[in-house]
């Protein structure tokens, strides 16, 4: 597994590597923005970030990141605040550590979404039958959504909402299910970060939404 660190600290970086590779990963190193964009690349599988950079803020690294790959992201930041740790989730991260945090839970984060990752690849291994919802084509097994004839481009967290959906037509799932099934979690904090991502997926299918709203419940897949 290739596993870009984001770290400025040289000391923390050479350490880090150091456990990572011990373990069995391929580790790279980009100690700024600039270098973190040019390094990653389709072979990266996760990233670890720091929030504080000498050329950029984290959580805006973390924007472009996403723009550019589906990698899980972990961002590793001394802020406790509940709100930067929401921020993070809400900009694209899937965890956080606090610094200083201890290497074990550090492997511990990583595993757990490593496993959460190869649990949606078995179930996703069987035929899907491509979903289509007016003029949105929703093919599960490739992982694309097609609006009229341009590709929407979701982020992995963005699709994991729709294929959630789409998984389950005309039926309204709570939004304590779909974090419990895309986030992982039962903390009903992250609502916020679950209608900001269903925002940007309305605003990037435009005309084309395929997402309504259930009052007091939460939300479905719209009728083709």
């Amino acid at each position: 597994m290739r596993l870009l660190i984001v770290e400025d600290d040289a000391h923390v970086a050479s350490a880090l590597v150091a456990v990572l590779n011990r373990a069995g990963y391929e580790t790279v190193w980009a100690r700024d923005g600039r270098q973190a964009l040019e390094a990653l690349g389709a072979d990266t599988e996760m990233v670890l970030l720091d929030l504080w950079l000498p050329d950029i803020d984290g959580f805006e690294l973390c924007r472009k990141i996403r723009r550019l790959s589906d990698a899980p992201v972990i961002m590793a930041t001394a802020r406790s605040q509940l709100q930067a740790r929401i921020h993070g989730l809400e900009v694209g991260a899937d965890d956080y550590v606090v610094k200083p945090y201890d290497v074990r839970e550090l492997m511990a984060r990583i595993e757990a979404i490593n496993r959460r990752g190869s649990s949606r690849d078995s179930a996703r291994t069987g035929a899907e039958t491509p979903i289509r919802v007016g003029e949105v084509h929703i093919d599960l097994a490739s992982r694309r959504v097609i609006a009229g004839r341009e590709d929407v481009p979701l982020t992995k967290k963005e699709f994991d909402v729709v294929a959630l959906l789409a998984r389950h037509p005309g039926v309204a799932l709570p939004r304590e299910r779909i974090l419990r099934e895309v986030w992982q979690t039962n903390w009903r904090g992250l609502g916020r970060s679950l209608e900001v991502h269903v925002g940007s997926i309305r605003r990037k299918l435009g005309s084309h939404d395929v997402i309504e709203t259930v009052r007091g419940v939460g939300y479905r897949l719209a009728s083709g």
